[in-house]
Order: structure tokens, then C-alpha cells, then sequence
């Protein structure tokens, strides 16, 4: 007579299961990243693609051709501003890709999650990360790149320090708007904030917890390179039209438009049924003055202290 251990009174979960459908999630992506910048700027739409930034000539721009209560037979100053004859003209830049894809797997393969749509919207991701990425580092446009030599400090002692923060302050202390920093560039001023008992205040924005110095929120971003020396860089800008700061530049009502200077366009399908898709993303920066923008140099994110 059998073991009463070994008879099966119900059916077992590997059995059932081919009966059951999983619940599934559209694919994850862990290069997504908040992008705070893309968020933070203001964006300013151009026509035709050219935004040209006209500047008055740096010798004038003082104060001095203005008299202060001349007397009554005081000859007035005369007060003009002269333009520079060639101003910069910031063409917008195309971050772009396309996504293929073999119609018999878009056919078949649809449900629950459409193969299409789910490849379009991770190529979307991609450009926008790599948006981000261009609007920091781009060698044409790039907030790094744009920072003039006056606008450029180096730490005192390496490690991101109170100290230099408030020095980089001072090159932008026309209304700065935010601080932008490696991850580990914010940990690295947090430790030195801590180690000189000043922790510093957070604020909320965007439903994201962000520390501050002076006031200024400074915000996390993969797009600030750490290099092979543990160093990297601490950006302060200001923002605005009305405050010549920096801001984005896009250009609306582009063909097959599904956000803001971002399209998607059908491109047809070959002779081996794979249908093809272009990605495009137009944008571009603009700096309407130099003390607009500053760079913190050589900061060092791996020093640490013992507390004991």
C-alpha cells in the first residue's frame, strides 16, 4: 500500500502554472535618470533653427556716461551702446537614432506590451539622456565648454569645500540659480560640510529631496564626468532671459513632433519586412552673458576623514 506521504491530493504549483499568465512589466532601463537639468533650464523656442545672441561691445557698459544732478550750464555726457557686428549664432544640434525592427515580431509578439512602442520609447530615453549629456559636455554648446577662463576656479585643498562654493558664488552672484554635481561630488561636499559641523539645509523640488549651500540647490547629475583621478567639476549658473542667463534652446512644430523639438518619422519598410523608425532631438544652450556661468576645477571626490 503506498505511502500516504506520497499521494497527491491537489495539483502542484509547476503544473498549475502552465495554466496561469505572468504579470509582466515593459522592460527596464537603469540609465534613466531624472535628468534635472532638461527640467531646471528654461527653454527658449527659436525660428529656423539659428538663435543669435547679440551682445553690446565689452568696452562699454559703464555707468560713467551718466551724470548725477549736472549743474544748470553742465554740458550732458552722451550715453550709447555700441553692438558687436558679429554675434554668435547657436545652431541647433541634432541628437538622433533610429530603431528597426522586423514586422513578423511587432506582428506576433504585441501583447501585453506593444514591441514597437516599447522600443520607441527606450530610444527615446536614450536621446534624452544623451541630450543632457551634450548640454553639459557638447565641445559647441556645452556649459563647460562655454565657461569662459574668467569664470574658472580650482579648489583650495582638492575636496569640495564650503569655502570654494562660496568662491564660485562670487562669479556668479547675479541672482544664481543652482549648483550642478557628480553624485559623488555631492557626497564629497556633504563629508566636508560635516566634518566642519555645518550640515547643510535640503530643500524640495520636484518631489526629489536636494542639500544647499547659501540658499542654492545643488543637483545631482551622471553627466559631470568623474575621471580616472577621482576628479571632477562643480558648475553655477543663472537662468533666464530677463536675468541674461542660460537657457535651452528647441525648436517647436518640427515634422512628426510627439514632445517639444522631439519627432518620431516612419521611414518604411525594406525588402526584409524591418520596418524603421527615426528618433530626433533638436536643442541647444545659449549663455547670454559670462557671468552667467562658472566652473569649480580639480575637485577630488574621494576624500574621506575619520571622526573617530
Amino acid at each position: 500500500m503506498a505511502d500516504n506521504a506520497d499521494v497527491r491530493r491537489s495539483i502542484g504549483e509547476a503544473a498549475a502554472r502552465t495554466l496561469a499568465t505572468s504579470t509582466k512589466t515593459v522592460p527596464q532601463w537603469d540609465g534613466i535618470t531624472p535628468r534635472w537639468l532638461v527640467n531646471l533650464l528654461p527653454w527658449q523656442p527659436v525660428e529656423a533653427g539659428v538663435y543669435r545672441l547679440n551682445k553690446v561691445k565689452s568696452a562699454v557698459g559703464s555707468s560713467e556716461d551718466v551724470e548725477c544732478s549736472p549743474a544748470d550750464d553742465e554740458t550732458l555726457p552722451h550715453a550709447f551702446a555700441d553692438y558687436e557686428l558679429e554675434p554668435r549664432e547657436y545652431v541647433l544640434n541634432a541628437v538622433t537614432t533610429t530603431v528597426e525592427i522586423q514586422t513578423r515580431i511587432s506582428d506576433l509578439f504585441r501583447s501585453p506590451h506593444d514591441q514597437v512602442r516599447e522600443q520607441l520609447r527606450l530610444a527615446i530615453e536614450k536621446v534624452k539622456e544623451r541630450q543632457e549629456d551634450q548640454l553639459i559636455n557638447n565641445p559647441e554648446y556645452g556649459l563647460l565648454t562655454q565657461a569662459t577662463p574668467s569664470q574658472r576656479i580650482t579648489t583650495r585643498s582638492g575636496a569640495p569645500t564650503p569655502d570654494d562654493l562660496d568662491e564660485l558664488i562670487t562669479k556668479v552672484w547675479k541672482q544664481p540659480s543652482f549648483f550642478l554635481a557628480h553624485p559623488l561630488t555631492v557626497a564629497a561636499f556633504g563629508r566636508e560640510c560635516t566634518r566642519r559641523g555645518v550640515p547643510p539645509v535640503t530643500v524640495n523640488m520636484f518631489g526629489a529631496t536636494f542639500i544647499t549651500w547659501r540658499g542654492l540647490p545643488i543637483i545631482p547629475t551622471d553627466k559631470l564626468a568623474v575621471d580616472a583621478n577621482n576628479t571632477s567639476n562643480i558648475i553655477l549658473v543663472r537662468t533666464g532671459v530677463e536675468k541674461q542667463g542660460v537657457v535651452g534652446l528647441f525648436q517647436p512644430g518640427i515634422p512628426g513632433e510627439v514632445t517639444p523639438s522631439l519627432s518620431v518619422r516612419f521611414r518604411g519598410i525594406d525588402r526584409q519586412a524591418v520596418a524603421s523608425y527615426l528618433v530626433s532631438l533638436y536643442c541647444s544652450a545659449a549663455v547670454h552673458t559670462d557671468d552667467a556661468l562658472a566652473v569649480l576645477e580639480g575637485v577630488k571626490v574621494d576624500q574621506y576623514h575619520d571622526y573617530s
